[in-house]
């Protein structure tokens, strides 16, 4: 709350719209009157948390215009507030359009688990028949005599597994589907089921994990259905592949950035909908953007960074829309100009990709496990013996393996990543033009996928020892001011070596620099530099032409702007971005604790804490893998007892041991209590043990997305759960925190995040999420927000901080207000349109 000792300048209300939310104001910050001309930051010290619950109560009232978040950052004061709304004559709040969530024949509990007993079933079928390959490939490929026979054998039996996994989605998808149309599919009915085996095998394909950015890419998705046309350049992966490809069109030359979603179906109220996405010839997609079906670009146009189009929407040929939902603009996302990339070089890239794949990689890894089995002497002699379990020998050694392997592993892999990259660096040279697919494109992207390590970045993220771990990756980061959280623990790049980041600046988790620009053609990188003393919250997109500057608060998913003068001291918010103040009253709380001898005080005690952590986080990984070994070395014992049927359950095995490891491991860093809502400086031991936990979260693995086992899942990790979750990929932070209802629909990349951290102040709070609710794609919900039963929230919309969402409403945007009649848009297609019938599996 704000301190009640607040001095106000009092100005009389003229209006009675006035007069009612003064009162209301002055309930919310608890004092006895404000001013219709008080700053609601700067004169009554409220933050954005005050602000929510007042705009939550004004839309209770049916006596005064609906109030947003981003209102409230425009119109600062009650005054300003309500002339506002007498020039922009806002409809009516009664006449804004809510969407039902109801369907006509939502699943039951007993279709729930049916679906679920399938879908193992399926699953168990899979991955033990892939167990059976390897393990008779494995017996081949040691029967091989001398080096050279064991090459051909591992190259041809990689090669053949390799094709067997790219193929198989395809015949899948063709013989279970056919060809994707416009429908809605009920959720965990039969024909869903069909649905979930073609998403699962599509989204794993090799094509998708290894070969993005490569025109095999954009040929696997002509195999299956889509019409692309020549030209067109995809970087987004895994789980932003298109799953219902026959309804995507992408014309010649277009461009598609990374972690695009634009995967022609959305969950909405217990049902999979399925519809078109149309992209015209030269468009450029630009990064972190998510497109709902139903929607165009037009030839010649764009979409930018951090942006999105909701369902209905279509951008005019050669028009330049951003924001979320996206709106006309001027800014110009297109940063290189073309070369020369014709069909030849395409496919003499593709041919050398592949080469590299079946003569160099898989017989590497492939043939490097049977060696690893014939040379160690402990797994040698696993095979000629009966079992051993009993033994602390067999422990012993497998605990001496893992050791090896893991710690061997983690030290080559630093030394390598901190070098080779570098003398690789050395053939790219800033603010040249590239053309696509020869010698220069074939070393940035090595250079990217080296130098963004998951692993390292996770072990060193929100430590001190992160600023030394990018700094030998190659950042600028002269002259630093240690915080102890320069960073989070998912920062990433394009290219290390064009990054500076000023000093005293503080980047939160899941920051992108994107210093690479691209067109279908050819590719450029740039220098990608923060100013000093910046705050850049999750989720952004950071381009090489963002137009900050010092002393920036950039809050999560903001669209960093690449135009107009250069921003500073002030916070940016939203997308499209508007200025908010760049600190409150509230936020300075803590400041005294970071400068000074009190800073080296507490900053020592933290790297301390942070060092355990780490060392914590190692203990754990290793006892990880000392665990897989001895799963395959048990493999091994009893293979000649039960020959390859003794690997049929291992991947079943391992993945059920993966979640009640990493479960235990995550409830552990707690101390079995889970975690509270809190409100903290950075250096105070509660924000620490919050860190722990991060370091130590359990990952829900992608494969139980879309099952009903991801809710056991998110039981396990404390989430206060209902019935028939569908969760399609949905991220949670402090899972105990977070209270949801019966039949909500999670979607791809949506984000419930019951925490921020601002500076130097860490912030928690619990989240409620009603019976009946949709999340949509991409779309994040921040602490301290409740949703009322059958709200629905569009995608990438960011719900701020403290939000109250009315049952039934339908809100969007960033940040995210009530929407109306652009959000009814596709149910009104779909209840015209004859072909859009539902599907029940039936």
């Amino acid at each position: 709350m704000v301190e009640k000792s607040v001095e106000v300048l009092t100005a009389a209300p003229t209006t009675g719209t006035e007069r009612i939310l003064a009162e209301v104001l002055a309930d919310v910050v608890g004092v006895e009157r404000v001013s219709v001309d008080s700053h609601f930051f700067d004169d009554l010290g409220a933050d954005s948390m005050v602000m929510a619950r007042f705009c939550a109560r004004v839309r209770k009232r049916a006596d005064l215009p609906s109030v947003s978040m981003k209102d409230i950052y425009q119109h600062p004061t009650i005054r300003s507030l309500v002339t506002a709304f007498v020039d922009t004559a806002p409809t009516p709040v009664g006449s804004a359009v809510r969407a039902s969530t109801e369907v006509a024949t939502r699943a039951t509990t007993q279709e729930y688990v049916l679906c679920g007993a399938l879908q193992l079933l399926i699953f168990l079928t899979y991955s033990g028949l892939g167990a059976l390959v390897a393990v008779r490939g494995y017996e081949w490929i040691s029967a091989g005599s001398g080096v050279i026979d064991t090459y051909l054998r591992s190259a041809l039996f990689g090669g053949a597994t390799f094709f067997g996994m790219c193929t198989l989605p395809i015949l899948v998808k063709w013989v279970l589907i056919g060809r994707w149309k416009p429908q809605q599919i009920r959720i965990w009915s039969l024909a869903y089921v069909r649905f979930w085996i073609v998403k699962t095998l599509v989204q794993a394909n090799p094509l998708v994990l290894f070969f993005a950015g490569s025109p095999l890419y954009v040929l696997y998705l002509r195999a299956l259905g889509a019409n692309v046309g020549r030209g067109v350049t995809i970087f987004s992966k895994s789980k932003h592949v298109p799953v219902c490809t026959d309804l995507l069109t992408i014309g010649d030359g277009t461009v598609i950035r990374k972690d695009t979603f634009y995967t022609c179906y959305r969950a909405h109220a217990g049902l999979i909908q399925t519809g078109a996405v149309t992209l015209g010839k030269d468009v450029l997609v630009g990064e972190a953007t998510v497109i709902d079906i139903e929607t165009s670009l037009g030839d010649g146009a764009q979409l930018g960074h951090a942006s999105s189009l909701y369902a209905g929407q279509a951008v005019p040929a050669g028009e330049r829309w951003h924001g979320s939902p996206a709106q006309r603009t001027e800014v110009d996302y297109r940063a290189v100009e073309p070369a020369d990339c014709g069909t030849w070089r395409r496919a003499v890239y593709t041919v050398t990709q592949l080469l590299k794949m079946l003569v160099f990689y898989l017989p590497l890894a492939v043939g490097g496990v049977a060696i690893l089995f014939a040379e160690v002497p402990w797994l040698a002699a696993l095979g000629s013996g009966p079992p051993a379990f009993t033994s602390w020998t067999f422990y012993r050694d497998a605990l001496a393996t893992s050791f090896v392997l893991f710690f061997g592993s983690a030290l080559v892999g630093l030394l390598v990543i901190v070098t080779v990259p570098r003398m690789l660096n050395l053939a790219i040279k800033p603010d040249k033009v590239y053309p696509l697919y020869g010698f220069h494109y074939g070393v940035h992207r090595t250079i990217e996928r080296m130098t963004n390590n998951k692993f390292f970045t996770a072990l060193f993220g929100d430590s001190s020892y992160i600023v030394r771990y990018l700094r030998c990756l190659g950042y600028h980061l002269s002259p630093v001011v240690q915080t102890g959280s320069n960073f989070g623990s998912q920062v990433k790049h394009e290219t290390p070596y064009l990054v500076s980041v000023g000093t005293g600046t503080v980047c939160a988790s899941e920051v992108s620099i994107v210093n690479a620009d691209f067109s279908s053609t050819s590719f450029r990188v740039s220098r990608a530099s923060i100013g000093a003393h910046n705050f850049l919250g999750n989720l952004i997109a950071y381009p090489s032409q963002g137009r900050t500057g010092d002393n920036c608060l950039l809050g999560t998913k903001v669209l960093v702007p690449i135009d107009g003068p250069v921003r500073e001291n002030v916070g940016l918010l939203g997308s499209p971005s508007f200025e908010i103040p760049r600190t409150v009253q509230r936020d300075t709380r803590f400041d005294h604790l970071a400068s000074g001898d009190e800073l080296r005080r507490r900053l020592a005690a933290k790297n301390k804490h942070n060092l355990v952590t780490i060392g914590l986080h190692l203990l754990t990984q290793w006892f990880y893998v000392f665990a897989l070994t001895v799963i395959f070395a048990g493999v091994v014992a009893l293979h000649d007892s039960f020959g390859a049927l003794a690997a049929a359950p291992v991947t079943a095995v391992i993945l059920l041991f993966t979640i009640v490891y990493s479960s235990l491991v995550e409830r552990a860093s707690t101390g079995f209590r889970g975690l509270r809502p809190t409100y903290c400086s950075i250096y105070e031991i509660d924000f620490w043990r919050v860190e722990r936990f991060f370091k130590n979260t359990a990952e829900a693995n992608i494969v139980l997305n879309g099952t009903p086992f991801k809710s056991v899942t998110w039981r396990l990790l404390g989430v206060r759960l209902g019935r028939r979750l569908f969760d399609d990929g949905c991220g949670m932070g402090e899972r105990n925190m977070v209270t949801i209802g019966d039949d909500v629909t999670l979607n791809a990349g949506s984000n419930i995040q019951c925490h921020s951290q601002e500076d130097y102040a860490f912030k928690s709070d619990r989240i409620t999420i009603g019976n009946g609710c949709t999340i949509g794609v991409g779309a994040m919900v921040y602490y301290g927000v409740t949703m009322g039963d059958g709200a629905v929230l569009a995608p990438d919309s960011f719900l701020m901080k403290g939000e109250e969402i009315p049952p039934h409403a339908q809100w969007g945007g960033n940040p995210a207000g009530e929407m109306r009649d652009t959000m009814a848009t596709l149910q009104v297609r779909r209840d015209n349109n004859d072909n859009a019938a539902l599907v029940d599996g039936k």
